[in-house]
This record gives C-alpha cells, structure tokens and sequence, in this order.
C-alpha cells in the first residue's frame, strides 16, 4: 500500500512540476517541458494528456513552426475558461465571495451582510452562498477546482482549527470540519477545501495572481482588525500555531488604550477601523501604520508590501501617509525602503486570495504532504 501511496504522489508532484512550468513560461512546447523538468518525453505526453483531459491545460489549435528542422510544436497554456476557484471571506460584519479563474481574474462576487456571528450560522450562511453559485457554475458547465475559506484570526491550516479570531469571539474551534460538513451536502469533499487567515490568504492573492512573482512580500489587512501574510520562499509563513503576522496585536504604545485581546497599546487601536472614524484618528492611523511598515521592514526586509482591507478605501490616504513615515525611518537609517503599494483586488483582497489559497496548495502537493503529516 505505501508503494502504492508513493507512486501517487510522485506522479502528483509530477504533474505540479508540469504545471508550474507551463504557468511561468507560457506557450511552451511538451518537447521544452520534458528538458526543463528533465521527466522523460513519455511521461510528459501521458500527464499533459492528462491534464488537458481535466482541463488545467490549453492547447494552441494549431502548431508553431520552431526553429531548426524539427516538426512544429503546439503550445500549452493554462486554460482559463473551464476550471473556476472559489474563495470566501468571513469578515466581521459581512461575507465576500468571488469566483476566479486559473488567471485570477474575478468573475463573480457577492457581499452580504453576516447574520450571525455564532459559527454554526455562519457555516450555514456560506453554504447558502455556495449552493447559488454551484448551480451556476453547472448552467456554465464551470468546473469548481476547489473552495478556499479566510477568515480574521490565527488560523492552524493543516488542523483546520480556528485558534483566536478575537473580533468574531472564536476560539479553539474546529472550523474545518464544520465546513466539511455543510460543503459535504454541496457534493464538494473536504480534500477540496482550504481555511486560512484572512491577511495569510491576500498575501497568497498578490503572490499568485499580482504578475510581478516578488518571493518575500508581506499583506497588511487594514479592517476592524489588523493582519499580516508573510510570503518567504514560496510558502506562507504561519507560525508554531498559525499565528504569524497577527500584527495588529503587536505593541506599539506601552499602556496605551485598551485593545479587544485584553492587551494594551495594541497596533489595532490605532489603526484598526474603529480608530479611524475622525479626521484626527486617519492622520494618527497613518502615523502609526508607517511605524508598523518599519517594524515589519526590519523584521523580515522584503521586497513588497502590500496594503488593503476596508479601512484603505474607505481612507486612501491612509497607505500615503503610512509609506511617507515609513521612508523616513529608512532614510534616517540609510536604508532602501520595500515597494509599498495598494492591493491589488481592494476590498475583495482576501477572498480572491482564499480562491488563490486553492491553487496554491493544488501546485505545491509536497507542501500539503508535509502539513498533513506534522500538522504545521
């Protein structure tokens, strides 16, 4: 049996090899794919078989001349008009869907408010949204790839547990298995379903679907509560427990006013949207999210930093400011500053990144691999 396990895994990792290939050298040929992999020419025919045959993959209708005297060559590309990702944001105060395609570009989305907090309800809530869109996507005959679920809080993905999400009053709950349970009733099975943070998943929409491939970026979620996703070597990095870069928890004012994890001086009280109902608090906000950028810069120095989340669009401003105070610090220092820029997909960052949760995993099967058999 465990020959048998291996073998499909290998021939997983094979195929996620083929893919990711195909994903950053668009219109390659099967003969340059076999001598990038270095698979042989057989294996590479039978997978991207395959794989057309699911509808990952595209092919030119007709072949390209090469250069030289050997025969044309067809060109592969992802196919982006088959196979959809689905991802879904609970916020505190509403849910986000969007449905994307392999590209990333968004074809449909819906927001609406969330009717309970209590988890159960708010399990049954996605249900609903999901059971609209399934039978949508059949009128389409759209393929659903997988759903992924963010969510504001620490998250242990590979446990499928939700550990704190302060603002939602969670805390140690198996959230995993009670979508599994709802999306069971929809026919989708729970190998086709992802939980992440919500900064955590943005990161991974600006990482897959941003189209500049920068490894070390980090995503601030600016909402009720504060986030970050930290991308470092083609991975997310979570922490021991799923906790990492729950920054708006940091401290940034010693005995500074209350913040709702019971701590004091917390970045969230700051800049966090309940802070920045004024004109003054929107300046004191960006003061203090530019301080935030420095700490992360001299933490982790990358190469991006991407802001979003509610509060951006409701004060664009705020990322001016907060970039402004940033590079001061680095010019004090004589220090080159990140590329600090708005995200992306504004206000639907980190759903489209739940969706791109899906694929991420899907191309990495070694990742998943090792999450389910250490639990981190």
């Amino acid at each position: 049996m465990k020959a048998t396990g291996d073998l499909q895994l290998l021939k997983r990792i094979n195929r996620s090899v083929l893919l990711r290939l195909i994903r950053s050298q668009p219109d390659i040929s099967r003969a340059r794919l076999a001598a990038v992999s270095g698979l042989t020419k057989s294996t590479v025919s039978a997978l991207v078989r395959e794989l057309l045959d699911e509808h990952w993959l595209s092919e030119a209708a007709a072949p390209v001349a090469t250069q030289g005297m050997g025969r044309p060559s067809t060109p592969l590309n992802f196919d982006t008009t088959k196979r959809v990702l689905v991802g879904i944001e609970i916020a505190v105060d509403c849910l986000r869907l969007v449905c994307v395609s392999l590209g990333g570009v968004i074809l449909t989305q819906t927001e609406e408010p969330l009717l309970d907090q209590s988890p159960a309800n708010a399990c049954k809530q996605v249900g609903k949204l999901v059971r609209v869109l399934c039978r949508q996507l059949d009128e389409k005959k759209l393929i659903l790839s997988g759903v992924g679920v963010c969510l504001p809080g620490a998250v242990d993905g590979a446990l499928g547990l939700v550990r704190l999400a302060p603002n939602l009053g969670w805390r140690n709950l198996p959230f995993m298995a009670m979508l599994a349970t709802e999306f069971a009733k929809l026919g989708i099975p729970a190998a086709e379903i992802h939980l992440q943070n919500d900064a955590d998943a943005a990161a991974l929409g600006e990482y897959e679907f941003g189209g500049s491939g920068d490894d070390s970026l980090i995503f601030i979620n600016c909402d009720i509560g504060v986030g970050a996703g930290i991308v470092l070597n083609d991975r997310l990095f979570t922490g021991f427990l799923g906790a990492a870069g729950e920054v708006g928890h940091s401290i940034l004012q010693v005995d500074g006013p209350l913040c709702s994890c019971g701590r004091k001086g917390c970045a969230e009280v700051f800049i966090g949207a309940r802070a920045l109902g004024s004109k003054q608090g929107v300046v004191k906000g960006g003061q203090y999210l530019g301080v935030l950028l420095q700490n992360l810069d001299a933490m982790f120095n990358p190469h991006v930093i991407v802001v979003g989340g509610r509060s951006c669009i409701d004060h664009p401003s705020l990322i001016d400011a907060a970039r402004t105070n940033q590079q001061a610090y680095a010019r004090v220092a004589g220090l080159q500053s990140p590329e600090v820029r708005a995200a992306r997909f504004g206000v639907q960052a980190a759903a489209v990144g739940a969706a791109a949760l899906v694929l991420h995993q899907f191309l990495r099967p070694l990742l998943k691999e090792a999450n389910h058999v250490s639990g981190n």
